[in-house]
């Protein structure tokens, strides 16, 4: 910071502290103002220029200075002294000329400091400020979600023009000055406590209470009118919804319109209930019970049995797995949603106008639906990088690898993320000479990096040859021989391999069915941006699932279609904001890996302080008799509280133990609930309570539990 903005800071803090250290903030009171308010009258009356000019510079220091709750009393002061006309025309320029120069002191102070420390996150920001900035500011300004001291401040951080920021406040405030100016006119006419239920007196305060609903039904019209120009409306709708995708998110949007008796259609183009029940979740849990039942076989000295043989075909195991897709796939069906009320239809929608979806059916049909609101669930697909040569040696993805009928000699899996390792530790118990490359230092790099560590020790323990630090560079063929050409550490690695399978994410389906054309705006990570009523640019077109974010879970994107179906439906009278407080997920490795809230990593990235409580399941007697006494319990809590910021478990079950975590965070309960919630003998939920206990003995009463020893032993005179 450099020293004009150095003095400048500090002549601002200096008439600040001034104004506090005079106690001059006494004079700012609706008390010292009835209390002086003859007084103030009679300056009015004698010298009405000169009081109008005193009065619209104190306004103006008042609002440049960001003084909290100055500028709401002098404009009722303003009111009293002036009257309606006169009052409103002295506010609303003394507002807007002080409200821009605490804008223009924001930027001169802190805009640089801001933009070289978080320049990247702000970029999303600066651009919807450039194409829509004074609309933003004139919505703040007309309905007051943030103070307006608070406003300028921060709208000083952006790049929005200073001539903007000072027309749009002119005019954005006028209207909520003019309500405080008049109820200013009420006030100054009470001279006892009758005045206080005199019928202008209510009148103004109804209008004050009234004036951010009717604001902001004037400018969600005035949006809404903005949005939707240039597409014609249906006179009536055909239906209350339209959802587009069976996956998690579609099924659990057109399920709940169905138990609110909504007219509601479901398009599907491909299988009904999604990636989840037929690439993803189904079949690869299906897929790593096989494994895990294999492995134990293998371990089988380690339960008393000397031997355990376990003959099998790797093709009768996947078509186990497709027996399990097809045993859980009547509960995602056309026939179950149909008795539901639902009307499903299966064919292509194109989204045609923010109300209309075309519907393309496989025999060239075609179909033109109309309803009020629409929610898209398109899901997403695995990603397949642009590495040369990959072309020519094809690869497999999540979506493709349960099409295998022979176990790959070699299987090379590009991702260290939780697919990968899934299906790595997977094919490793089946036989395959697994090679796991990941470019990143480390596997599962969104987890502590001791979790990273047990998993790698495992996979290397299973057999697995794990390469992290390694960047694909190319892949070459010459008819017989597949190999991947990669980066480690500078230096040119070969790895030879039979099959590839592409693990490395999942990309939203955002293209092919009309977003373009309705010019629905994507986040930098490449899915639909919402609002936190899950809302598009359109207000009645909805996103939920893998297409919107920002979680890519089976569980969120049922979560999301609550919030979506329940704000389409009902959003005229009441919406809601999706709560994304306690989002549990699990790595369903072996052991597994479950968490909810904030680990160490993340905490630290955010300065958020903690305190961490530790239970090793190596010390539980269940886990000792089933052999899977291996793992841990970590417990992140506010320093000094048994308030749970996070949790992670890394054992057998944990997709399960963490649930009793994610209740207690979500009702608001501590360590102490569960210390003091009996758990069964012997399970593995009793690390649940025990890491309770460990954070209890952490924060035991020393000194009370020294007075209770003295008491002890002056018991045994």
């Amino acid at each position: 910071m450099n020293a004009r903005r150095v003095l400048l800071l500090l002549a601002i803090a200096a008439a600040i502290g001034a104004f506090f250290a005079f106690d001059l903030d006494r004079y700012l009171t609706l008390e010292s103002v009835k209390a002086r308010q003859a007084e103030l009258e009679a300056w009015v009356d004698a010298r009405p220029f000169a009081t109008a000019g005193a009065f619209f510079a104190i306004y103006v220091v008042a609002a440049a200075l960001s003084l909290p709750g100055a500028a709401t009393l002098m404009t009722l002061l303003g009111g009293a002294l002036f009257g309606f006309a006169w009052g409103l025309l002295l506010v609303s320029f003394a507002s807007s000329i002080g409200a821009t120069l605490a804008f223009l002191g924001s930027r001169f102070l802190f805009r640089d400091t801001v933009r070289t420390r978080f320049g990247e996150r702000l970029a999303a920001l600066d651009e919807g400020v450039r194409r829509d900035g004074g609309f933003y500011l004139f919505t703040l300004r007309l309905i007051p979600v943030f103070p307006f001291f608070l406003v300028n401040l921060a709208m000083g951080l952006t790049p929005i023009a200073t001539r903007t920021f000072y027309l749009v406040s002119q005019l954005g405030m006028l209207a909520g000055t003019a309500v405080y100016v008049n109820a200013g006119t009420a006030l100054a006419r009470i001279d006892s406590l009758k005045g206080l239920v005199s019928p202008a007196l209510i009148g103004s305060f109804v209008l004050l209470g009234l004036f951010p609903l009717v604001a902001k039904k004037i400018v969600d019209a005035v949006a809404a009118r903005r949005v939707y120009r240039g597409w014609t409306k249906p006179s009536r709708f055909d239906r209350n919804l339209i959802v587009i995708g069976a996956g998690s998110g579609g099924l659990v949007s057109a399920y709940i319109a169905a138990a609110v008796k909504a007219s509601v259609t479901l398009v599907e183009r491909h299988k009904m209930g999604g990636d989840c029940l037929n690439t993803g979740c189904v079949p690869s849990k299906a897929l790593l019970r096989s494994a895990k039942l294999l492995s134990q076989a293998r371990h089988a000295s380690h339960y008393g049995l000397r031997r355990m043989s376990v003959d099998f075909d790797f093709g009768e195991v996947m078509e186990r797995v497709q027996r399990v897709v097809a045993e859980i796939e009547p509960h995602d069906s056309v026939e179950r949603y149909t008795k539901l009320g639902v009307e499903v239809m299966q064919g292509e929608a194109t989204i045609v106008s923010p109300w209309e979806v075309v519907v393309r059916g496989a025999d060239g049909a075609t179909w033109r639906l109309s309803a009020r609101s629409i929610v898209i669930a398109a899901g997403a697909r695995p990603t397949v990088p642009p590495i040369p040569g990959l072309d020519v040696v094809g690869c497999l993805t999540s979506d493709t690898v349960w099409g295998l009928r022979r176990l790959p000699r070699r299987l090379l899996v590009l991702g260290g993320g939780p697919i990968g390792c899934e299906l790595a530790l997977a094919f490793a118990r089946f036989g395959s000479k697994v090679v796991q490359v990941e470019m990143a230092p480390r596997l599962m790099g969104r987890e502590d990096p001791e979790v990273s560590e047990f998993v790698e020790r495992r996979f290397r323990d299973e057999g697995i040859d794990v390469r992290t630090g390694t960047k694909a560079l190319r892949f070459e063929s010459d008819g017989v021989r597949k190999v991947l050409v990669a980066d480690r550490s500078g230096t040119e690695v070969r790895i030879e391999f039979d099959e590839l399978l592409c693990a490395l994410g999942r990309t939203a389906n955002t293209t092919g069915y009309g977003l373009e054309s309705l010019g629905i705006p994507l986040t930098r990570a490449g899915t639909i941006a919402v609002d936190p009523w899950l809302r598009t640019r359109f207000p009645n077109v909805y996103a939920v699932g893998d297409v919107a974010g920002p979680y890519q879970f089976t569980h969120t994107a049922a979560h999301m279609a609550w919030f979506a179906a329940v704000n389409a439906l009902f959003g005229r009278f009441r919406s809601f904001r999706v709560d994304w407080r306690v989002v549990p997920w699990c790595t369903f490795v072996d052991p597994e890996v479950a968490r909810v809230g904030l680990n160490e990593q993340e905490a630290r990235a955010q300065g958020v302080p903690f305190e961490v409580a530790r239970y090793g399941i190596d010390d539980l007697d269940r886990a000792i008799a089933d052999g899977v006494a291996y793992g841990f319990v970590k417990v992140l809590t506010r320093p000094g509280s048994d308030r749970i910021l996070g949790v992670t478990i890394v054992g057998e079950h944990a997709g399960d133990l963490i649930a009793e975590f994610v209740t207690a965070m979500k009702h608001g309960l501590g360590l102490n609930k569960v210390l003091g919630t009996i758990h069964i003998y012997p399970t593995l939920a009793e690390s649940n309570k025990f890491v309770a206990g460990e954070w209890k003995r952490a924060h035991a009463p020393q000194r009370l539990l020294e007075w209770v020893r003295r008491y002890h032993r002056w018991q045994l005179r």
